[in-house]
């Protein structure tokens, strides 16, 4: 019994074993049976790419389903992928394409990454496909012809990567298509007809390409579906086709911006029932305008400026109701405005300055629109000022200076709360300014000078605390100046310079810290200078000449260190110049005509002061011709007063600290000279990997580009690295930038490689530098770029051996730089800094077309308004902008003040700092104090470039003063400035239009030629 016991026992355990066994071995064929194929398909998907910040981080090979995956969509009916969307991840590597195995997937979205590497043309067999997004990428390669294969393609958008060649014919044979985005790209050939095929096309943008000069195609007359088009900057010649006519479902915008398009607007597409938008903007369109437009019935933007219109403005545009934006500026329209466009119940932007516009503004505008925007400066307008354009509570900017306005500035802009801008000068009008414009908070520039104004400068001025230049000069103003005027704590800029102004000057001005330009000659001010001036820390311009002012000059003077013009000339001062004014680096030194004595201080004994002591007959000076020479007794006065250390002893002691510095700093060079081995990098064998990324076509390897690593291909050496000329062997001339690598390994050290690469690396633009390719090893890192024979702009300038540029070659530089910093601030997404502005870094190809580069200390904009610190970097002497000193910040201010530093190097052909200017001096505060005399606007342009381009380089000159203002508010956006270099074009120069009359106030458009 026993023994059948233990048989039975056996049994059931051996039956036990066999039963786990089978289920064990069983378990992994269920499980693998419920997983999704699906899985699979994308599990490879993200293991081809590198996510870096862990967006993917849910995609697990162990779910069932990757429905709930980041990115995955599914039909929720039969739980199976119909979408991927992995936009805005950050990821790098090769375009992943195989997908085409998730038999529902109808969209697919990689854009705004780091994606590189040709089309993947494996992504031509997704037929299914209906929106495939690629854009923003780092794509380098043609267009494939074979996208015709994707027949249910209804959206393509390859915007934003590097595509170059032609525009295949396989994208005219796309049935369904009704979006497609080929812009900021590559494409060099011209835009083909046969994108006229695609006849349900909605949304065609082509813009920002580097096109071959090409006509616009009459073909695309044919897409009758289309609702929108783009096509600014894409090299356009010709004439707009009459084709267009027949677009009559155009609802969007239709923008042929910045070509060359010619001949005159044909009068069909001023007859589109849906149009919103016509953007036809700087192109050289000539003849009238049509005037047949009643079919416009939903227009709302009409943009012609920047052309060469001529004719008068339509009075059809005044029967438009819907129109809200009408730029017609700088043209050369004619005649009398619209008085319909006062009737206008939308329109609210409303410029049309620098034409030759004449007649009266009707006192109807206002009535029905709300303006934000009135500008009809530069022209030959009459009458009185209308009333009522800030009627409707919304005007910020009244522009109307350089006319022949007369009246009196109705009271109704007293009540004008939201306006920020108020530039009325150079008119004739008279009487007194409207109460509430003293005491508005929001205004931030009046500019009323050269009026006929009059009457007394309200109290209320102190509540205007955003206030930042108040400019009076020749009117009628009369009475003190108010105590109240030293609660502006923003205010830059103070010209009340030509009226009748008396009293004392207030000590109250002295709280006025950031002050820049005080200007009050030519008034009735009497009593002593009060030293509190010396408070205003940041004064580089005090001007209180033709005054009847006495007592003393104040010694508290010397104590503003940035002055640079003091004319202090034609009042009654009395006593000596104190010692003290000396050590401040003057340009301009004016207290001739006073009842001034003593010694001149020996510092400022200089021969271009020769005439800025006369009228004083108790003055003298030791080699000065205009007046007599001092006597021994009064030598060793001003010898002794203050400056008891200037005798043999102090020169014998300050020899003796020069000769031990010189041996001092000889010692260093000799010293780092013989041990530089351990401060430079080391160099290796070369056997390290090297990895290869690349952002355009190449036809060369990265072996090539190693093997032209010879010192003899070196061509400059910098505090990054070293730059290499190489010619490669298929003809291509490159410059390849070897970086530093860094002594200790710290990778943070990159020496701008990082920054150029994710930088340029999606950049696209023509003034933008090309960045072919960059490689790097564990041990080196190299950047190859297009190579640019003519060099930097620096040295075409500064350069012995550099021949001179005409001025029609600087210009075409200046606005291709411009346009290309533009492109960075305005038209990328994320706008970028460049925060390395300077002429070293604008290149020059064989065209002279300016090439921005260097982008090692780019930044992209966190948030608009907010500066990006940046208090390691030195930044390069005379390009810093003034508030980079206290707020160790930049904002796309910083790139405009540098920029404005370059094109006063193109005006002048000074270097940014030079000895001329002094010490503490540079190229701006030199050419701010030559404009102070009669003859300096003349004085600060390139000798070299003759006399016949002097009114064309003062326009320039005029951006380079708004670009370098001081306040950063104060200087306009590059999209500004684009558009006031395109003013300055020498074509559109009226000839013996003498622009710049009146005072020469740096810093405003007021610039004297004589």
């Amino acid at each position: 019994m026993s023994r059948l016991k233990d048989k039975d026992w056996n049994f059931v355990v051996s039956l036990l074993v066999l039963i786990q066994l089978i289920i064990l071995v069983g378990l992994v064929p269920l499980n693998k049976a419920v997983a999704s194929p699906e899985v699979k398909i994308l599990m490879e998907l993200k293991n081809s790419v590198q996510d870096p910040n862990g967006f993917l981080f849910n995609w697990r090979e162990t779910d069932e389903t990757p429905c709930r995956w980041t990115g995955v969509i599914c039909d929720p009916a039969i739980k199976l992928v119909t979408a991927i969307d992995l936009s805005n991840m950050n990821l790098y590597g090769l375009v992943p394409s195989l997908i085409c195995d998730l038999q529902n997937l109808t969209s697919y979205n990689v854009g705004n990454n780091y994606l590189g590497g040709s089309f993947p043309v494996k992504l031509l067999d997704c037929t299914k496909l209906e929106y495939l997004n690629l854009s923003q990428n780092l794509i380098v390669s043609e267009l494939p012809d074979g996208i015709s294969r994707l027949r249910s393609l209804k959206s393509l958008d390859l915007c934003g990567n590097n595509f170059s060649g032609s525009i295949p014919p396989g994208f005219g044979d796309l049935p369904l298509l009704e979006s497609l985005n080929l812009t900021n790209n590559l494409l060099n050939d011209t835009i083909p007809g046969h994108l006229g095929k695609l006849s349900n096309l909605q949304w065609l943008d082509l813009a920002y390409n580097p096109f071959a000069p090409g006509v616009l195609p009459e073909e695309l007359g044919n897409l009758s579906q289309l609702l929108n088009i783009h096509m600014a900057m894409a090299n356009l010649i010709g004439p707009i086709p009459s084709s267009f006519g027949k677009l009559a479902q155009l609802t969007y915008f239709m923008d042929l911006s910045f070509n060359n398009l010619q001949g005159s607007i044909p009068s069909g597409i001023l007859q589109l029932p849906k149009l919103l938008k016509m953007e036809l903007y700087s192109n050289n369109l000539s003849g009238h305008i049509p005037r047949d437009m009643k079919n416009l019935l939903a227009i709302t933007d009409i943009d012609l400026s920047n052309n060469s219109l001529s004719g008068s403005i339509p009075d059809e545009i005044g029967k438009l109701q819907t129109l809200e934006l009408l730029h017609l500026w700088s043209n050369q329209l004619g005649g009398d405005i619209p008085p319909g466009l006062a009737d206008l119940p939308k329109l609210s932007r409303l410029r049309l300055f620098d034409n030759n516009l004449s007649g009266e503004l009707s006192h109807s505008f206002g009535n029905k629109a709300s303006f934000t925007y009135f500008d009809v400066s530069r022209n030959s307008l009459s009458g009185a000022v209308p009333p009522n354009i800030c009627r409707g509570g919304m005007l910020e900017q009244f522009i109307l200076f350089k006319n022949n306005f007369s009246g009196e500035l109705p009271e109704t802009y007293g009540n004008c709360s939201s306006l920020y801008r108020l530039l009325l000068n150079a008119n004739n009008l008279v009487g007194r300014i409207p109460a509430g414009i003293w005491n508005s908070v929001r205004l931030y520039i009046v500019d009323l000078s050269n009026n006929n104004f009059q009457g007394a400068i309200s109290p209320d001025i102190g509540l205007a605390t955003n206030l930042t230049a108040l400019i009076l000069s020749n009117n009628r103003f009369n009475g003190t100046i108010p105590a109240e005027i030293g609660n502006l704590p923003m205010l830059n800029k103070l010209l009340l310079s030509h009226n009748l102004l008396s009293g004392s000057i207030l000590p109250q001005l002295g709280n006025l810290s950031g002050l820049n330009v005080l200007s009050l000659s030519e008034n009735q001010f009497s009593g002593q200078i009060p030293p509190e001036i010396s408070k205003c820390y940041q004064l580089s311009q005090l001007n209180l000449s033709r005054n009847s002012l006495t007592g003393s000059i104040p010694s508290a003077l010397g104590n503003l260190t940035a002055l640079t013009d003091l004319d202090l000339s034609e009042n009654n001062l009395s006593g000596e110049i104190p010692v003290q004014l000396e050590i401040l680096r003057f340009s301009i030194f004016n207290v001739s005509f006073n009842n001034l004595s003593g010694a001149v201080p020996s510092g400022l004994i200089n021969g271009v002061f020769n005439t800025s002591f006369i009228g004083n007959s108790h003055l003298c000076a030791q080699g000065l011709q205009s007046i007599k020479p001092c006597s021994a007794a009064a030598v060793d006065s001003s010898t002794n007063d203050g400056r008891k250390g200037t005798g043999p002893l102090a020169w014998a002691v300050g020899g003796t600290f020069a000769a031990a510095a010189l041996i001092l700093f000889v010692g260093s060079c000799l010293f780092f000279r013989k041990y530089k081995a351990y401060f430079n990098m080391k160099e290796r064998d070369g056997k390290a990997l090297w990895s290869l990324t690349s952002f355009h076509k190449l036809g060369f390897s990265e072996h090539e580009v190693l093997s032209s690593l010879d010192e003899y291909n070196l061509i400059g050496t910098g505090g990054a690295g070293k730059v290499y000329k190489a010619t490669l062997s298929n003809g291509q001339e490159v410059a390849i930038k070897k970086l530093w690598t860094d002594a200790k390994g710290d990778k943070k050290h990159d020496y701008g490689f990082n920054a150029e690469v994710e930088t340029l690396g999606k950049l696209r633009h023509k003034n933008i530098v090309k960045l072919l390719c960059s490689c790097s090893s564990q041990d080196a890192k190299l950047l190859v770029y297009d190579y640019m024979p003519n060099g930097s702009l620096g040295d075409q300038l500064h350069s012995p051996k550099a021949s001179t540029l005409s001025w029609a070659t600087r210009y075409k530089i200046a606005l291709g730089a411009a346009e290309g910093l533009a492109y960075l601030h305005h038209d990328y997404n994320p706008p970028v800094l460049h925060c390395d502005v300077k002429s070293n870094n604008i290149l020059l190809d064989l065209e002279y077309e300016a090439h921005v580069a260097d982008f090692g200390l780019a930044k992209i904009l966190q948030t608009c308004g907010k500066g990006v610190s940046l208090s390691s970097i030195a930044g390069t002497c005379g390009y810093i902008a003034p508030e980079f000193a206290y707020t160790m910040k930049v904002n796309e201010k910083s790139d405009i003040y540098s920029f404005g530093v370059v094109l006063m190097e193109l005006v002048t052909g000074k270097m940014p700092v030079e000895l001329e200017f002094g010490d503490g001096v540079d190229i701006v505060g030199w050419v701010c104090a030559k404009l102070q005399t009669n003859d300096g606007v003349l004085e600060v342009l390139d000798p070299r470039l003759g006399r016949a381009s002097q009114e064309d380089m003062i326009l320039v000159l005029r951006v380079a003063l708004l670009c370098t203002s001081v306040l950063p508010i104060q200087r306009p956006s590059m999209r500004e400035v684009v558009q006031m270099l395109i003013e300055a074009h020498p074509k559109q120069i009226k000839k013996g239009d003498k622009t710049f009359s009146g005072k020469k106030e740096c810093g405003t458009l007021q610039i004297s030629l004589k």
